[in-house]
């Protein structure tokens, strides 16, 4: 009865058999902690600094040495396909024109694509990191200086420079550059001058008719020669003629004198 009494007390009833109790008190003893820092001891701190490794200088300062070269980057298949794209152009095109790109509103650059298109010229814009390249491995060479900032090509298969300049002289804030015809390095100024020339039908029409007098002239020419060395022929023949019938005549002997019956 007294152990139940002090069992009560105690806060709980005692265990009993076949029971664990729900709450364990276990006591750890304490543990050296030894992770701390702490000074190093004066002596060894001179022993550190004597024996620390001192590598040796390089004979050439590393800032005097050329840069090591760098892996060469892979081409992307975009680029390869642009590069492609850029010497179908300069290759399949007689005349390629180079424009400043500058910001135009959609409804006037849709406007003059499509007046151009007319005409069969087309407008290409390729970026500048591609087609620098290209231009510096051919014989278009000449055209890099016209390649600062955005710019557009304005290529066609036949030279249509007066169409072009006639749609451009319509848009005055796009100005014209340059370009080639013909692999042939014009200025704006250039392009200009080419534009006043007559058509080529017109310049076909006037050789054909200079090259017709010519040939009969030099027809006429050849033929006067013959000519003038027959009439003389026939003269000298008729000459001859008439001096044959007047000998003829002159030694034609008299008639025989009548004789007189005695």
């Amino acid at each position: 009865m007294a152990a139940a009494v002090a069992g009560v007390l105690r806060g709980g009833l005692l265990p009993q058999a076949g029971w664990l109790p729900t709450l364990q008190t276990v006591r750890h003893g304490s543990k050296a902690v030894t992770r701390h820092w702490r000074v190093m001891h004066y002596q060894r701190q001179k022993l550190m600094a004597v024996t620390e490794y001192i590598p040796p200088r390089p004979a050439v300062s590393p800032r005097c040495l050329p840069p090591p070269p760098k892996p060469p980057r892979e081409e992307s298949g975009l680029i390869r396909v642009l590069r492609r794209e850029i010497a179908a152009v300069f290759r399949d095109h007689r005349m390629i024109a180079v424009c400043q790109n500058v910001a135009i509103s959609g409804e006037d650059k849709l406007l003059m694509r499509h007046q151009l298109r007319k005409h069969k010229i087309l407008v290409k814009i390729f970026p500048n990191q591609v087609l620098k390249p290209f231009l510096e491995d051919s014989k278009y060479k000449s055209l890099l200086p016209l390649f600062v900032g955005h710019n557009m090509l304005l290529v066609s298969e036949e030279p249509k420079v007066k169409e072009m300049v006639r749609i451009l002289k319509m848009m005055p804030f796009l100005p014209l550059l340059g370009g080639c015809i013909d692999d042939t390095i014009l200025s704006s100024q250039g392009f200009l001058n080419y534009a006043k020339l007559p058509s080529q039908a017109l310049l076909q029409g006037e050789l054909l008719g200079g090259l017709s007098f010519l040939l009969a002239q030099t027809h006429t020419l050849l033929q006067r020669q013959p000519m003038q060395l027959t009439a003389l022929l026939d003269q000298h023949i008729r000459q001859q003629q008439e001096g044959d019938s007047a000998r003829t005549a002159s030694e034609k002997p008299d008639p025989p004198e009548p004789v007189l019956d005695s």
